[in-house]
C-alpha cells in the first residue's frame, strides 16, 4: 500500500511539473511578434521623399531607414508633432547624423510604452522641399 501511495504521489508531481511548465509558455509567448519595416529615404524615381510615405505600425515594431537616392538625408522627429509633444521622444526617435551614400541605413525601434497617434518626421536637408512623413502608432 505504500509503495502505491509513493508511486501515486510521484505520479501527481509529474503531472503537475508538466501542468507548470506548459502554463508557464501560455503566459511568457508573446501574443504578438514585432515587425520590422523599411522606409526609404528618397523614391526609386529620385524625388525627395520617403517611400512609404505614411506607414501604421505598433509599440516594439522596427523601422530601418535606408538611404535610396538624392542623398543625403537624415531623419528628424518633430517633437510638436507628437501625440505626447514629447521633445525627449523625438530626440529618441531620429537620426540627424546624414546619410550620404545609397544603402546606409539606420533603425528605430518603437518604444513599448510610446503614446497610440500620429508622429511626423522630416528629412533636414530636405525639409523645405516638402520630404516629410507620418508615422501612425497603433495602441
Amino acid at each position: 500500500m505504500k509503495s502505491i501511495l509513493a508511486n501515486l504521489r510521484r505520479f501527481t508531481l509529474a503531472a503537475l511539473t508538466v501542468v507548470v511548465i506548459f502554463s508557464s509558455f501560455a503566459v511568457f509567448t508573446p501574443t504578438a511578434s514585432a515587425e520590422t519595416y523599411t522606409i526609404k529615404l528618397g523614391s526609386d524615381k529620385g524625388l525627395l521623399a520617403f517611400e512609404p510615405k505614411k506607414l501604421t505600425v505598433k509599440p516594439g515594431d522596427t523601422i530601418e531607414w535606408k538611404n535610396n537616392k538624392v542623398p543625403p538625408h537624415n531623419v528628424v522627429f518633430d517633437p510638436a508633432k507628437n501625440p505626447a509633444k514629447s521633445a525627449d521622444l523625438a530626440k529618441s526617435l531620429s537620426h540627424k547624423k546624414l546619410l550620404m551614400s545609397p544603402g546606409q541605413t539606420e533603425t528605430t525601434v518603437i518604444p513599448v510604452d510610446a503614446t497610440p497617434g500620429e508622429y511626423t518626421f522630416y528629412c533636414e536637408p530636405h525639409r523645405g522641399a516638402g520630404m516629410v512623413g507620418k508615422l501612425i502608432v497603433e495602441g
